[in-house]
């Protein structure tokens, strides 16, 4: 295929499986069930405005700064969003699943975005849209002890890569051999650049023909995915984060907040910048985001 503690309070939610802050001021309150609408609230923590996404983990995955102070947030049906919302899921989430969606509106009820809880690849992900339904960020995710102080992520949570340390890359040698295999015999052209082990055990293999590409396979060597990421390989130079263009560092952390950088490359004609290709994981889901010589974005993949 061609193309990515509060627990009761959690359990209460049921179906939904989901909790919402009615509100997004700051001001700690009890959470409080909703009876009309069946809808958990509950008010914002200290630092951070935040919805709880259901989780297997046994912690509930929160994701924050939802709405600036102020603004209110409500529940809204899949049908009643904007139809660019459900056209941009069925594009860059294939397969997902609709959990909840709420519209962020200020004190006279015009509303100001959305967002939007998912679940993709077993993985809660809650995206923001503006009141056209038009993408902006995946919002950051935190584990609930997490959402009080420190930087969002302790070690060995499932945030943990957040250090920086960039424990899901694998060498090329420690390959499985069935994925080795399934490369030499379904595209013996590609020569392998980088690996990633995936939280699911299946495998990202960044390859190079005629194009760049990015394959996921299981650990048995089934493929799940393969995406050209981008058409034409002239020559490439590995980029570190700081080595990135200005432009593209910031849109990374304006869009997908809790990123964590894993590999970069230039890609050159004669000596000249064509593009960037960046891999990112972000809230234990992996994306490749491409940009043009001037480090202006042009399309992201969600890749698992």
């Amino acid at each position: 295929m061609k193309k990515q503690l509060f627990t009761p309070i959690a359990l209460i939610a049921g179906a939904i499986g989901l909790m919402l802050m009615a509100s997004c001021q700051k001001n700690y309150q009890a959470p409080v069930v909703n009876r009309s609408s069946g809808l958990i609230q509950t008010a914002a923590f200290t630092n951070a405005p935040a919805i709880a996404l259901s989780s297997s983990s046994g912690d509930t995955i929160f994701a924050v700064n939802v709405c600036r102070r102020g603004l209110l947030a409500d529940t809204v049906a899949f049908a009643s969003l904007p139809d660019t919302i459900g056209k941009y899921l069925t594009a860059n989430y294939a397969g997902y699943t609709f959990k909840a969606a709420f519209k962020i509106q200020n004190a006279a009820a015009t509303v100001q975005g959305y967002v939007v809880a998912i679940k993709f690849n077993n993985n809660p992900v809650a995206l923001e849209f503006n009141a056209s339904g038009i993408f902006t960020s995946v919002l950051e995710q935190r584990q609930g002890p997490d959402l009080y102080n420190g930087p969002g992520w302790h070690p060995g949570g499932r945030f943990g890569d957040r250090d920086g340390q960039h424990p899901d890359s694998v060498a090329l040698s420690t390959l499985p051999a069935a994925i080795t295999g399934y490369f030499t015999s379904n595209y013996p052209k590609d020569t392998l650049q980088h690996a990633f082990v995936n939280r699911d055990t299946s495998y990202l293999v960044i390859s190079k023909d005629t194009g760049i590409y990015a394959t996921v396979l299981t650990k048995a060597g089934k493929l799940v995915n393969r995406t050209e990421i981008y058409p034409h390989v002239i020559s490439q130079t590995k980029l570190t984060q700081a080595q990135l263009p200005a432009a593209i560092s910031t849109y990374l952390t304006t869009t997908y907040p809790g990123f964590v950088f894993e590999n970069a490359v230039e890609v050159k004609l004669n000596g000249s910048a064509k593009a960037y290709i960046v891999i990112i994981e972000d809230n234990t889901t992996k994306y490749i985001v491409g940009f043009d010589a001037n480090g202006n974005f042009v399309k992201a993949h969600t890749i698992r």
